[in-house]
């Protein structure tokens, strides 16, 4: 190893890089702008299965993604009634807004009913749809939520495959069981199960007092109760619970560690029935043409059960590809170690970067620096199989009033090149973060939080003026808008270029901490607190690339000198006595000419006349330089 945060990889060329584009299909292609709080369906609108069209699609593509993860798709709890397709509306009482939230899913071979033109033909109009993302070169991402259920859960599709027919109640955990039962004596009273909605003869929750006919009881568990989805067991869940879910039960007794299913120790163990109605799960959409899953809370699952998982579906489908939200600090993961690690060995291609994203965002939240970045940048395993991202579907806009420093949407341009060009994993851009979506003011159940609700019937008001009455032209975005998206598509393009793709990492803040010409404010002791600069570098095709990003929402910061030490250089191959330029490829309007002459044997200084707030430069060695001056 040479110096703090340095990989190195020889590696062959590798298939294109992952980038993913996420969208929830009911906000997606929904152009009513009513956006009532609270509003239904009726007034509020929702997008379908087919206004994700050949036009969007092929935009999606020639912006740069792979992927699309299509979030919420699955049959969830909903306030609506479809009782013609023989779906009524489910009870107030487990509800989180009028559309419902898409992680309490009711039927894990179905699909919501409210993207269907035609709701008897749901599943054929989604069919529909992955035929044409297939024929525009994309492919498709789809939820799989192992840890819980909504308490309503009843597959019509695969009625034989539903949970916990033949459970044993009386047992609070039993591998053969697909939940966990709460005892009489659990905490909370006894029996009935009591929900947080409803309390002193009123609604408590935000959808019971739209709703009404809310009683805080959930009728299928007067006589029996069940774990929540976040392990609280307890007759009487909060309404920070997730009261809407149930916990399935794989074998792993969460309250005492034991497990009863096969391990490296005992192989002998059976495999507990929800392993076997999971895969039967994952084998139906596999078939249906289904190219990956981003596994839902998948570090409260036992990693055992995802290494076997995992091995069938690729048996069944060698190029699967499987994303895992995982926190490693969560205190309900499953396993003593690194949860990370743990999926990853058991056969996950990319599992959530939380931590950097941490940083970024302390950053402008305070106390953090960009410095702190380079603790998270020495782990081999993670620097090739984190997938970053600046926003999801959980997290707060970057354009967001109230977040990341009140800046706005540009913000995203440094955060996003950081985090996009730190690894060779996969990359996520949330739709609506390319046009600088605020999530601003409550649409509902989703309050005024910074983030885009996934459980009400709503449209974004920033988006719509890129799909445009489904034309997916842009027609309706401010110059802004339309330059901030070009930005996101070159960086995306930037990215899979062999550097970025299969390269290696070399971390240059470690060298510049004491360095006074490195974006130093005058009031700090060191340097390194809002400008961030690393080496991507392939061997195999010599690609070489500086990224430099000022993180400062309005310092200039001009003749900066950039140290590269002696293990830099020899990161780069690059001989003493050479001469070159260096080229911006990313802010293609923040033109910033710099010379790399290598000194000597210590190392070179790279200077550079300016670096605006917010910019990003990625910044490629072009050619031996002629002249010491820009042309």
């Amino acid at each position: 190893m040479l110096g703090v945060g340095y990989w190195m990889f020889l590696a062959v060329p590798s298939m294109d890089r992952i980038r993913i584009y996420q969208l929830l299909p009911r906000l997606f292609g929904n152009v009513n702008e009513t956006r009532r709080c609270n509003g239904t369906l009726g007034e509020n609108g929702v997008g379908k299965f087919a206004d994700i069209n050949d036009t969007a699609l092929s935009s999606l593509r020639a912006m740069g993604f792979t992927h699309l993860w299509l979030t919420g798709v699955l049959r969830h709890a909903t306030g609506t009634d479809y009782s013609a397709a023989g779906l009524p509306a489910d009870d107030p009482d487990l509800l989180k807004g009028l559309a419902g939230s898409p992680f309490a899913v009711t039927d894990l071979f179905d699909v919501c009913p409210d993207y269907a033109i035609d709701p008897t033909q749901r599943l054929a109009e989604f069919q529909a749809l992955l035929r044409r993302i297939h024929a525009n070169g994309l492919h498709v991402i789809l939820d799989f939520i192992a840890n819980h259920v909504a308490r309503s859960y009843y597959s019509r599709v695969r009625s034989n495959l539903n949970f916990g027919t033949l459970d044993d109640r009386g047992k609070f955990f039993d591998p053969r069981n697909n939940f966990y039962y709460l005892r009489p004596d659990s905490p909370g009273g006894g029996p009935p199960l009591r929900l947080p909605t409803f309390a002193d003869g009123r609604p408590i929750s935000a959808t019971c007092r739209v709703l009404g006919g809310c009683d805080g009881r959930f009728d299928s568990e007067r006589d029996y109760g069940r774990v929540t989805g976040n392990n609280a067991a307890t007759w009487a869940p909060s309404i920070s619970d997730w009261y809407e879910t149930a916990k399935l039960n794989y074998g792993y007794d969460f309250t005492s560690g034991a497990q009863e299913y096969p391990t490296a120790e005992h192989p002998e163990k059976p495999v507990p029935d929800t392993w076997m109605k999971m895969d039967a799960v994952l084998a139906y959409w596999q078939e249906m043409g289904v190219d990956g899953f981003r596994c839902d809370m998948a570090h409260m699952v036992p990693p055992e059960f995802w290494q076997w998982l995992v091995a069938r579906a690729r048996a069944r489908q060698p190029e699967v590809f499987f994303a895992g939200e995982a926190y490693n600090n969560d205190p309900m993961k499953v396993g003593r170690g690194n949860v990370l690690h743990d999926l990853l060995a058991a056969g996950f291609d990319a599992v959530y970067d939380d931590p950097t994203y941490k940083i970024l965002k302390g950053i402008y939240d305070g106390p953090k620096w960009a410095n702190d970045l380079d603790g998270l940048s020495g782990d081999a395993t993670l620097f090739t199989s984190s997938l970053r991202y600046a926003e999801n579907h959980d997290e707060v806009r970057l354009a967001g009033a109230s977040e990341w420093g009140g800046i706005g949407m540009q913000v995203g341009r440094p955060v996003s090149a950081i985090l996009f060009g730190l690894s060779r994993g996969p990359v996520l851009l949330y739709s609506g973060q390319e046009v600088g979506e605020p999530a601003q003011g409550a649409e509902g159940f989703g309050a005024d939080d910074a983030r885009t609700s996934i459980f009400d019937y709503w449209s974004m008001p920033e988006l719509v003026k890129w799909v445009n009455h489904h034309r997916y032209d842009g027609g309706r975005l401010s110059a802004e808008q339309t330059e901030l998206r070009a930005f996101y598509a070159r960086l995306l393009r930037l990215i899979n270029e062999p550097a970025f793709r299969d390269g290696g990492f070399f971390g240059l803040n470690p060298a510049n901490i004491q360095n006074a010409r490195y974006g130093r404010l005058p009031e700090e002791s060191a340097s390194g607190h809002w400008l961030y600069a690393f080496l991507r570098y392939d061997a195999t095709t010599g690609q070489r690339f500086l990224v430099l990003v000022n993180l400062h929402r309005q310092e200039t910061f001009r003749n900066i000198d950039l140290w590269l030490p002696m293990e830099a250089l020899q990161f780069l191959q690059l001989p003493v006595g050479s001469a070159w330029e260096l080229r911006d490829q990313l802010a293609l309007e923040i033109v910033s000419f710099v010379t790399a002459n290598i000194r000597d044997e210590k190392g070179s200084i790279l200077q550079i006349s300016e670096c605006r707030p917010l910019s990003a430069c990625y910044f490629a060695w072009h050619r031996p330089a002629i002249s010491q001056s820009p042309p």
